[in-house]
């Protein structure tokens, strides 16, 4: 509720601002969004630290979650970026960011593929 109403609040006085000062109420915009992401820093640490401890409970190689984790740090960062440019009015570098970040969360997942395709193989009998 918070983050709503901070967000709405913060809505509302940059539609008032952007008439006199559109600059203004981009920067007011962007201020915004790093406070709600500063906002939800503690949960998400909590998130990414429950996720751990299940992985280790089940015995799964941490460093197969530690990927899992960045490439959805890398999917919500470039999501974030691109919200901000285009907000900017910037469309055809959103859709660069949006690329850049496909092709990094692509590259991250390639070990992962290979251990599952591995798997899979291993399994179907000769």
């Amino acid at each position: 509720m918070q983050i709503v109403g901070f967000s709405l609040v913060a809505t509302f006085l940059a539609l008032i601002v952007k008439e006199q000062k559109p600059n203004f109420a981009f920067l007011l915009i962007v201020f915004v969004g790093c406070a709600i992401f500063l906002f939800l820093v503690d949960q998400i640490y909590a998130i990414i630290h429950m996720i751990e401890k299940i992985a280790v409970n089940a015995k799964v190689n941490i460093v197969y979650v530690e990927t899992i984790l960045k490439i959805i740090g890398i999917a919500y960062i470039a999501e974030f970026a691109a919200q901000i440019t285009k907000d900017a009015g910037q469309g055809a570098i959103a859709a660069k960011i949006e690329m850049g970040g496909k092709i990094l969360i692509l590259a991250m997942a390639i070990p992962i593929l290979t251990v599952l395709i591995e798997t899979i193989i291993r399994m179907i009998p000769s």
